[in-house]
C-alpha cells in the first residue's frame, strides 16, 4: 500500500486538498483529529497535559480547553516542545494502526493528512510516508490569507507562519507539489487528478462518487 503524507503551511490550502481527496473515495487520516483524540476525557493524553500545564486548562465539562492551551504554549518554545512530546506519541501510534486496519482492508493507496510532517521528522528515512504532497502558496498569499482568515493583523500572522518550516523548504523535498494561487475549485482538480495518477501506479482502478 502506497502512503502518501499530505502536508503543507497554515492557511496554505491543505484542508481544502484533504477534503477533496476524500471526496474521491481516498482513505484519509488527519493528525488534527488524533490530536484531538489524544486529550480527550480520560486519556492519559489529557491527565498528563493537566498535570504539566495545570487544571485551569479544562472546562467545567471536562474537555481540554484547545484555545487556552494554545495561548499557554504560544511564544514559549520549550512549553510547546512539552505538549509536542505528550501529543505526538500517541498521534503517530494511532497513524500507524489506522494504516495497518487500511492495509488489512486491502486499500492500494492511503493518505496522512499532517501538518507538521517536515517539523515532526516523518521526511526522513525509516518513515512511514512513503510519497510527500505538499500544497504550497507564495508567502505574500499565504500571509494575506492567514490575516483574512484568523483576523491577524500582519505582525501576529508573520510570527504564525514562522513557527513551521517555510513553504518553499517543504516543496524542495516534496515528491509532487500543488500550488495553490487560484480557486479552490483549481487546487481540487490538482489533487483529484494526482489522486486518479497514484491509483493507476499502484494498479488499482480510480474511484469515483
Amino acid at each position: 500500500m502506497r502512503v502518501i503524507g499530505l502536508t503543507g503551511g497554515i492557511a496554505s490550502g491543505k484542508s481544502t486538498a484533504a477534503d477533496a481527496l476524500e471526496s474521491v473515495g481516498a482513505p484519509v487520516v488527519g493528525s488534527d483529529v488524533l490530536a484531538r483524540a489524544a486529550v480527550a476525557p480520560g486519556t492519559g493524553g489529557l491527565a498528563e497535559v493537566v498535570s504539566t500545564f495545570g487544571r485551569d486548562l479544562l472546562r467545567p465539562d471536562g474537555c481540554l480547553d484547545r484555545e487556552a492551551l494554545g495561548r499557554r504554549v504560544w511564544g514559549d518554545p520549550e512549553a510547546r516542545r512539552r505538549l509536542e512530546s505528550i501529543i505526538h506519541p500517541p498521534v503517530r501510534d494511532a497513524t500507524i494502526a489506522w494504516l495497518a486496519q487500511r492495509r488489512r482492508a486491502g486499500s492500494a493507496a492511503a493518505v496522512c493528512d499532517i501538518p507538521l510532517l517536515f517539523e515532526v521528522g516523518l521526511h526522513l528515512a525509516g518513515s512511514f510516508v512513503d510519497r510527500i504532497w505538499v500544497v504550497s502558496v507564495q508567502p505574500g498569499t499565504q500571509l494575506r490569507r492567514l490575516m483574512a482568515r484568523d483576523g491577524l493583523d500582519a505582525r501576529e500572522a508573520a510570527e504564525r507562519i514562522a513557527l513551521q518550516w517555510p513553504l518553499a523548504a517543504k516543496a524542495a523535498q516534496a515528491h509532487r507539489v500543488f500550488e495553490n494561487e487560484g480557486t479552490p475549485q483549481d487546487l481540487r482538480r490538482q489533487v483529484v487528478l494526482a489522486w486518479a495518477q497514484t491509483l493507476e501506479e499502484v494498479g488499482d482502478r480510480p474511484r469515483t462518487h
